[in-house]
């Protein structure tokens, strides 16, 4: 990422996306506007930017789907979802479709800024310490943390910013129970909200792309009140 990080932001609402590239580029982001999904499309095509906050309703289509296209074609792209429709089932859908994060409007423009930084943090430098190697093999798993990409059979498969920072976290403790607090700092990069189901769509989008060894166990478990861990 270049020293002015590049914000894509996506949104139908033209006074609110003036409002919010005003506060992102005194606080030290490049900011492009778009209002329509096409016109998203066409700016991906010509530069990816360093991360993108969007909308989910417009007039000529759904952000629910623009993103579907995103994660096919840009998935370790880093997306925050910013929508009017704050419901439970709404930010589910969101993160179940590959959003990063989820804030609802109106919002602090801060914490907007806050989780901005965290998922670009999260984008561009690498979770692994000097002493642990950027590749992980488990099994038949192995895991390129920097690639965001987890192999399995010779198979790819593709991960988000946050589903990578996720499993590296479970492998770094296979068959060790880690708590959803710690797991929300290390992968959120933030602390936990009460009702927060975040975490726990991404486990579950990280469960469904890993699927079962090879005797049918998941790979990824949950425990109530404990956390989550990779089975061995």
């Amino acid at each position: 990422m270049n020293d002015t990080p590049t914000l894509l932001i996506i949104d139908d609402d033209i006074e609110l996306t003036e409002l919010l590239a005003g506060w992102l580029s005194q606080e030290g982001f490049r900011v492009t506007c778009c209002h329509a999904t096409h016109a998203a499309l066409e700016l991906l095509n010509e530069k990816t930017p360093d991360g993108i906050i969007l909308d989910v309703m417009f007039p000529d289509g759904s952000g629910l789907e623009l993103l579907k296209k995103l994660r096919e074609d840009f998935p370790t792209l880093p997306v925050l979802m910013l929508s009017a429709r704050g419901e439970p089932l709404d930010r589910i859908l969101g993160l179940e479709f590959g959003a990063d994060d989820y804030l609802t409007k109106p919002c602090d423009p801060r914490e907007l800024t806050a989780r901005i930084r965290a998922i670009l943090r999260r984008s561009t430098t690498p979770a692994t310490s000097s002493v642990t190697p950027p590749k992980f093999s488990i099994g038949d798993l192995t895991f390129y943390s920097q690639r965001g990409v987890a192999c399995i059979a010779d198979k790819e498969i593709a991960l988000t910013i946050t589903e990578s920072r996720l499993l590296e976290a479970l492998l770094k403790q296979p068959g060790e129970p880690i708590s959803k607090t710690e797991l929300t700092h290390y992968v959120l990069g933030r602390a936990p909200v009460p009702y927060d189901r975040s975490l726990d769509v991404h486990a579950s989008n990280l469960r469904k792309k890993l699927g079962a060894h090879a005797d049918g166990r998941m790979r990824i478990i949950g425990l109530r009140s404990r956390g989550y861990f990779y089975t061995l």
